[in-house]
Parts: C-alpha cells; structure tokens; sequence
C-alpha cells in the first residue's frame, strides 16, 4: 500500500488560503507610501492574481502561473524597482501579516514565512535609502 504525497499547497487549504493571503498582502501594500509605487497599476488586482498564482504553483498547486508567464524569474522581474533594506522588511511585515490572518498550524506558518523571508532578502538589490 502506497502512500500518497500531499502537497504544502493542499495541506494548508489549496486555491482559498492562497488567495486570501495575496489580498490580504495587498491590502497593507495598498496603504504603504514606500511599496505602493512599485506597482505599476493603480488597481493592485493584478499584482494579487499574479502572487497567487506565483505562490500556488510554487507550493504543488496548479502550474497557471508559468503556464501563463512564463519562467517566473523573479530576479529580473524585480530590479527595475529599488528594493532596498526598508522596502524589503515593510513587504516582510505585510507578507507576515497576511499569514498571520490564514490561522496556519506553527510548522505551516514558519515553513511559509521562512520560504518568503529567504526571497525577500533575494530580492533586496540595493542598500541605498
């Protein structure tokens, strides 16, 4: 008898959790004077389907998001925008907000914010104010 793998994606609720968390993170980023000029367009909406479909497929679910962009090359979708040590901690607490909302069991939680702590710190391309 075999047992079946589940994903981190599945195991913590699959497509709701997701998508509660990308609003929940984009609600904060929305009210941000430092993140929110980042955002190319006024409606936040997109950056929110795009992180959930990011970190959907990221954590074992369904594949929309490279099937739709493309290798997610997050590097290099990011540099055009000063991340620098303030920016990357504000997106930090907003992102450890959002998680705080989902009510995850400890492991869940710390595994997801430790996997989102490591790509902020990625991300973070300049240490000038």
């Amino acid at each position: 008898m075999s047992e079946e793998l589940v994903s981190f994606y599945e195991e913590v609720g699959g497509e709701a959790v997701f998508a509660k968390l990308a609003h929940e993170f984009y609600k904060g980023v929305a009210m941000d004077p430092v993140l929110k000029p980042m955002y190319p367009e006024e409606d936040l909406g997109p950056a929110e389907e795009r992180l959930k479909l990011f970190l959907e497929q990221y954590w074992g679910g369904p594949s929309t998001y490279s099937d739709t962009r493309g290798h997610p090359r997050l590097r290099m979708r990011h540099m055009p925008y000063r991340i620098n040590p303030d920016a990357r901690d504000r997106w930090l607490g907003h992102m450890e907000h959002a998680v705080d909302t989902l009510h995850l069991s400890p492991l869940h939680r710390e595994t997801l914010l430790s996997y989102l702590e490591r790509a902020a710190y990625a991300m973070t391309n300049t240490f000038e104010e």
